[in-house]
């Protein structure tokens, strides 16, 4: 008679319905899991006969059953939408999620994570608020606490990052501007001390320069990132002499703000002037008109970012490899051909 294979950790994560994740720290005895789940992967192991090799796995317990996510603007519908993921993930592994909103200010930054280290939290995930610097992080990384960025990286920062492919993304959207016959074309919102600011504008000058836009023909402003932002940009924009005829918009925030002022002006988004968005929150497919954008897996970079944190704290390290998630730019009603020109697409 055959021998029966060897139970693996996958058997017991599909018997008691969890993650591979969570089943290790299950058999590392770790606090992070609460006690109904330990108990369901438990009985899952002894169901399907998996024997743990203690002496080969290195134990050593956390000290918390929580990981602190501080998020620097859940109004934003972006950010709220990757919160959603991880605590899908955390509370899949039975781990207790605690939220922080910063509203991008590094100072209540500050004093949220130093607050969450004192409380003693298993990692944290953090999108970094404007103006934040390397060194705010320099005690955590010195304390040996995983920590991983979600969308912003900092310059010279050894922290890993899980983040949208943003050049591609804006190279994309500009692209699609120009092919409609857009020849004078903007870059609305963000500001230079965002690292995903140079990393998009970045895509929108090179999509320039490959397809014929002369950098004259091209302009940017920078703004808040908000529908406040979106609606000054557009004043700046349309007081010149020469005004641009489209513009690509650091978030879908900005390009929503953008759209308002336009028709407060008597002009179609689309038609008047061409607006494209970046994220593709869900509120862009019903806006009117709906939002052209660059698709983001909001939701799944958030459910990467706790699958790798939970990883970092299983594997007892503080490192781990940057993950930079695909994107596609969805085509909508928001970015009509350049009537000017009389080229271009149809819509």
């Amino acid at each position: 008679m055959a021998s029966r294979p060897k139970a693996t950790i996958l058997d017991i994560a599909r018997e008691a319905g969890v993650s591979k994740s969570t089943v290790s720290l299950v058999l590392q005895g770790s606090d992070l899991i609460r006690p109904e789940t330990a108990l369901k992967v438990r009985k899952a192991i002894e169901d399907v006969g998996y024997v743990y090799n203690r002496g080969a796995a290195n134990l050593r317990k956390a000290h918390s059953n929580v990981i602190g996510m501080v998020i620097n603007d859940l109004t934003n519908p972006f950010f709220a939408e990757m919160a959603v993921g991880m605590e899908r993930v955390f509370q899949s592994a039975g781990v207790v999620p605690f939220i922080a909103n910063t509203a991008e200010n590094p100072v209540r930054q500050e004093e949220v994570l130093k607050s969450l280290m004192e409380q003693g939290v298993a990692g944290l995930i953090v999108s970094p608020a404007r103006g934040t610097t390397p060194g705010a992080f320099r005690r955590i990384e010195m304390a040996g606490l995983p920590i991983v960025f979600t969308m912003r990286r900092l310059p010279e920062s050894r922290i890993p990052v899980i983040a949208p492919d943003n050049h591609r993304g804006a190279w994309l959207a500009t692209a699609h501007l120009i092919r409609k016959g857009h020849r004078r074309l903007a870059f609305f919102g963000g500001s230079s001390d965002l690292v995903v600011y140079h990393e998009r504008l970045g895509g929108f000058r090179e999509a320039c320069e490959a397809l014929g836009i002369a950098k004259r023909d091209t302009l940017v402003v920078e703004g808040e990132t908000s529908r406040k932002g979106g609606i000054a940009c557009l004043e700046t924009a349309l007081a010149m002499a020469e005004p641009p005829t489209a513009a690509l918009c650091f978030n879908d925030a900005v390009a929503f703000g953008v759209m308002l002022a336009l028709r407060k002006r008597g002009l179609e988004p689309g038609a008047g002037f061409a607006v494209v968005g970046f994220d593709d929150v869900i509120e862009a497919q019903h806006y009117m008109p709906a939002l052209t954008s660059v698709a983001v897996d909001s939701a799944g970079l958030g459910e990467r970012a706790a699958h790798v944190m939970l990883k970092m704290i299983q594997s007892r390290t503080t490192r781990a490899e940057d993950h930079i998630g695909a994107v596609n730019l969805v085509i909508r009603d928001s970015c009509g051909p350049d009537r000017r020109a009389g080229m271009g697409d149809a819509a």
